[in-house]
């Protein structure tokens, strides 16, 4: 009779854990799959989100030389920075008044370095009336070509 008693509870364990660990599997699908579903509404928000985690610290660098620069994370693959360290640049490092806008850019647009800088010198380009192509803007402008 005791035997009996002690497989019938293990046999009500065995099914509430294969049921609950059912359920758990079950529930982590449906989740993934409206995350999937609805990705086009959290996606950029967690890039922002993420973005603007990872650049309020490189506002916070303010460098002086190359290798302060890149240790802020103002270098990419197009614009390496370590050739001048490697070359022993005697150079102070990047402009501290573009780095400030760069990373301003950065940190409101949610862009990389590599996008907030393009961005920084079509600004600049700008404000120098000259277009997007690089020719002047300015009427009176003389171009052989």
């Amino acid at each position: 009779m005791e035997g009996d008693q002690q497989t019938e509870n293990l046999g009500v364990f065995y099914y509430f854990e294969n049921y609950f660990l059912h359920f758990i599997g079950f529930t982590a699908v449906i989740g993934l799959l409206l995350l999937f579903h609805l990705r086009k509404k959290w996606l950029p928000k967690y890039r922002h989100w993420r973005a603007s985690r990872h650049n309020q610290y490189l506002s916070m660098v303010a460098g002086s030389s190359f290798q302060d620069d890149v240790d802020s994370g103002l270098t990419s693959g197009t614009f390496d920075l370590m050739g001048n360290i490697d070359g022993g640049d005697s150079r102070k490092g990047l402009d501290e008044a573009a780095k400030k806008e760069i990373i301003a850019i950065m940190n409101k647009d949610s862009l990389t370095f590599d996008d907030a800088r393009t961005k920084y010198f079509q600004n600049k380009m700008a404000r120098n009336q000259i277009g997007p192509d690089g020719m002047p803007l300015d009427p009176r402008a003389f171009t052989f070509g």
